[in-house]
């Protein structure tokens, strides 16, 4: 029996989130298990910039939940994704979890490929703003399969299924989760599937999901196309790229040796500029450029 895991972006119990990836699974044709996991329940602290996990076969030193939720991920065999709209861009705990994704190459043949599906819950219809590409950067990066990801509005808990429309959504990505075709509309990059662009001038445009550019056109029956150039450098288009890019990181260790008595003098330069101001007790902060020049 295939174990899909549904990952919760929302720390509210038996919210739209939750139970619109509890609508998802009920809709699958075949036998699974699911498995839940809540973002917000997991303490997943900023990564140091350390590199260790390259070089420790993908194991970070940083000791909290992070390899747990990689665990559940890799060990599933299927992810459906909800995520709320937080000031116009997705939940933070995606974006935290993201930031200590140098992880995620120790795990490369078991993330690879994974089928997904994911929803952008908005509470006001229209201001969802990047949510949605924070949902497709988030499976994307765990190197999943997009199939499918849908954005649904509703603000108190339950709200999204007033509207039966959102059931019917609900059916459509559990369809798509084991469908292997998978359906673009245009315009959408050719390369990756991402549907949201940055005007670079003139006709050209950029993929905000893979970061390739291209150039934007009219189809004959008026509708707009998008012709995308994949760059020499990538991080998720193929498995191969993938690794390409893990070995571009690892690479990246020798490059600073080399470079380390050209880049101190520049660094050091700026040591002494501006005043930090630190957390301290008690909650209060406080002005610690003394110490910090101690």
């Amino acid at each position: 029996m295939k174990k899909i895991l549904g990952i919760v972006s929302s720390a509210r119990r038996l919210g739209n989130c939750e139970i619109m990836v509890k609508e998802v699974f009920r809709g699958l044709d075949e036998p699974c298990e699911l498995h839940l996991l809540r973002l917000t329940d997991f303490r997943i602290d900023p990564c140091q910039g350390c590199y260790h996990c390259l070089f420790k076969d993908g194991h970070c030193v940083i000791e909290d939940d992070h390899a747990t939720v990689l665990e559940a991920i890799a060990s599933a065999d299927a992810v459906i994704l909800a995520a709320p709209a937080y000031f116009l861009g997705a939940h933070s705990a995606l974006k935290r979890f993201l930031d200590r994704g140098l992880c995620l190459y120790g795990s490369v043949d078991r993330l690879w490929g994974k089928p997904a599906v994911g929803v952008a819950v908005a509470g006001i219809p229209g201001m969802e703003g990047s949510t949605l590409l924070g949902i497709q950067n988030f499976l994307k990066l765990i190197l999943a399969d997009i199939r499918q990801t849908q954005v649904v509005y509703g603000a108190l808990p339950g709200e999204i299924f007033l509207d039966d429309g959102n059931r019917s959504i609900a059916r459509s990505l559990a369809q798509r989760l084991f469908d292997p075709t998978v359906s673009r509309v245009d315009p959408c990059c050719s390369l990756c599937g991402g549907d949201t662009f940055r005007f670079l001038g003139r006709d050209r445009v950029r993929c905000m999901l893979c970061s390739n550019s291209g150039s934007i056109y009219m189809h004959s029956d008026g509708t707009t196309g998008v012709r995308m150039e994949a760059a020499d450098h990538q991080l998720f288009l193929t498995r191969q790229d993938v690794i390409n890019h893990r070995n571009w990181l690892i690479g990246m260790k020798q490059r600073f040796i080399d470079l380390r008595k050209d880049l101190k003098p520049i660094t050091i330069d700026y040591l002494k500029d501006g005043h930090w101001i630190k957390p301290c007790s008690m909650g209060h902060s406080t002005d610690c450029n003394k110490d910090d020049q101690a």
